[in-house]
């Protein structure tokens, strides 16, 4: 399949997943998973990052859209977009020269999860950060952030171990 319609159809399956059922599920009140990051996991690695930039810009926005949350989810989108390729570096040892031939699939579990991991910490405590928009709450964020953060971990990887072993 070609790529950027691979890409095309993971941006809208992961949009309307996330608006359609995951937005509904909120475990213990307020612990929601937040999977349409994996699309921010899984995007390829490029030199011209402005594309990927823009995408993942228009994915938080679409969101956005539909929970009337006002660019918080584009912003944290947004901002896990910029800063992968600085984990990919750290993490995996990457440099310009291996970003055509890396996938995610093909490295190991520990870095993988390490990688998955810091990127939704991060995307979770800006989220929950500016939806609270105080210090006063700083525990209800990350309690949040910590909460969600594992829901989510635990949606993405039982999702790629299924699709891992239909493939």
């Amino acid at each position: 399949m070609n790529k950027t319609l691979y890409f095309g159809f993971l941006f809208i399956f992961l949009l309307l997943l996330q608006v359609f059922v995951l937005n509904n599920i909120l475990f213990l009140g307020y612990i929601n998973p937040y999977l349409y990051i994996a699309f921010v996991f899984h995007y390829p690695l490029k030199e011209n990052r402005f594309p990927f930039l823009l995408v993942s810009f228009l994915l938080g926005l679409s969101i956005d859209f539909f929970l009337d949350s006002g660019g918080i989810h584009a912003f944290s989108t947004l901002s896990i977009a910029y800063l992968r390729l600085i984990f990919v570096k750290i993490y995996f040892r990457k440099i310009p020269l291996d970003y055509p031939f890396f996938k995610l699939q093909s490295e190991s579990f520990g870095k993988v999860f390490n990688y998955v991991v810091t990127l939704t910490v991060v995307h979770h405590f800006i989220l929950f950060t500016f939806t609270n928009f105080s210090f006063q709450n700083i525990s209800h964020v990350l309690l949040n952030t910590i909460y969600s953060s594992v829901f989510t971990l635990i949606v993405f990887f039982l999702g790629t171990y299924i699709f891992r072993k239909i493939e």
